[in-house]
């Protein structure tokens, strides 16, 4: 059986120039939310890695669609990358989540998981758990509970050991599965089970 749900939102790299134009896309985002099939909104938050002029407008982007997603009933998937600090505050400090939701490829940063999973938070790995130069993985993985972690492939990106460099795809996230299960001591099966019912029940999917 294929399922398939979606998800929307802003992502921090495609935010438009103006407020004005950002609560006119939140909008249009709140009605195709509508659909039965949409089980969060996301993937939203803050990236200040490839551009660094957008902060204000990303900030209030992430705020509003936390507001949407309360308004809504819905989880959030949240992007934070090269912004730990900022992503902490506004999920510390500004508009709390009432569906807590999820932190999608999450950087591999103690702080930002110790904040995400204080505030109820699941934790999303991908491909660079496995890399080589990912030194802290290992204890970022036993940092995590079993019923807060997900895996993901963050396709076509971040494909991981063995085939690091090359395009990504679904095929790739037993490799995620597989490193987890060597550091929590438990078998592939059992993570591959302990995610697919962690994945249900943040998206409440029957």
């Amino acid at each position: 059986m294929i399922l398939c749900m979606q998800q929307f939102g802003i992502h921090p790299n495609e935010v438009s120039e103006t407020k004005e134009k950002i609560d006119k896309d939140i909008l249009e985002i709140e009605k195709i939310a509508e659909y039965e099939k949409t089980v969060a909104i996301g993937e939203i938050g803050l990236d200040y890695h490839w551009v660094q002029d957008t902060k204000e407008l990303q900030r209030y982007a992430f705020l509003e669609q936390i507001k949407l997603a309360n308004k809504l009933n819905l989880p959030i998937v949240i992007h934070s990358r090269d912004a730990i600090m900022d992503t902490i505050d506004i999920l510390k400090n500004e508009v709390k989540p009432n569906k807590n939701g999820i932190l999608h490829c999450c950087q591999l940063n103690k702080d930002l998981i110790k904040a995400g999973l204080e505030e109820g938070f699941y934790i999303s790995f991908a491909g660079p758990v496995t890399y080589k130069s990912s030194k802290n993985a290992n204890d970022i993985i036993q940092m995590v509970p079993e019923d807060k972690m997900l895996i993901e492939t963050d396709s076509p990106y971040l494909s991981p050991e063995p085939n690091r460099g090359k395009r990504n795809d679904s095929r790739n996230v037993k490799y995620v599965a597989e490193k987890i299960a060597e550091v929590k001591g438990k078998t592939i099966e059992e993570i591959a089970d302990i995610t697919y019912q962690n994945a249900k029940r943040i998206f409440r999917i029957k």
